[in-house]
């Protein structure tokens, strides 16, 4: 199955599992984000990516600069490894690795959780690319991606003993946008994809055929 299907599947899994009520709060709180066209205020295709300094799971500070002087990347973010939807995405993309390389293209995941959270997320998945902490979302934040969850998903996610605040250090309860973008050496963004909707992400095989063109 490519992610698509793979993603689809744990949505069905979820809709199987999750109490129909608590489902329908969490399909109501994802529509008031599609709803509110958060999407439109994100970086578009042609617009220049402003540049990122953002620590890895290591400590090291990582600039978007530095990563372009070796050619084009791909950024995705991802809202934790506490998230099933994330980590399908994430292994994906780690399987997309040698294509990426041979088509002059480094990778790079960034997420609102602490560098301590974001190791134990790559050693699960084992992740052989940088994921970068975006402290409080700030980067999010200058793209237009954070949000802060509704309070019914604040009490479902208890509910479902989820610590956003243990995992993300913080008490802000905000998280991105899975967004994806694929961007050139000179930070000119080729695609944008920009979802409200947690359950959908960027298929590997639409980032090739983009860095084909």
């Amino acid at each position: 199955m490519n992610l698509t299907e793979q993603l689809l599947q744990k949505k069905q899994e979820g809709v199987a599992k999750i109490p129909k009520e608590i489902y329908a709060q969490m399909t109501k709180a994802t529509q008031d984000l599609v709803d509110k066209h958060l999407s439109e205020k994100a970086p578009k295709k042609g617009e220049v990516i402003p540049n990122f300094n953002l620590p890895n799971s290591k400590g090291t500070t990582i600039s978007l600069a530095d990563i372009l002087a070796k050619g084009k990347v791909v950024i995705s973010f991802y809202r934790g490894g506490w998230c099933p939807y994330c980590n399908l995405e994430l292994k994906a993309l780690n399987n997309l690795l040698p294509q990426l390389k041979e088509l002059g293209t480094n990778l790079v995941a960034i997420t609102p959780e602490t560098p301590d959270n974001s190791l134990s997320t790559s050693e699960k998945n084992n992740l052989e690319f940088d994921i970068l902490t975006d402290d409080n979302n700030s980067y999010a934040k200058e793209l237009n991606l954070a949000f802060e969850l509704s309070d019914e998903i604040k009490t479902i996610y208890k509910a479902f003993n989820l610590d956003i605040e243990k995992h993300n250090g913080n008490t802000n309860f905000e998280l991105p946008m899975p967004a994806t973008f694929v961007v050139d050496s000179k930070g000119v963004i080729l695609y944008a994809f920009t979802p409200e909707d947690y359950t959908t992400r960027l298929d590997p095989e639409t980032i090739l055929e983009v860095l084909k063109k």
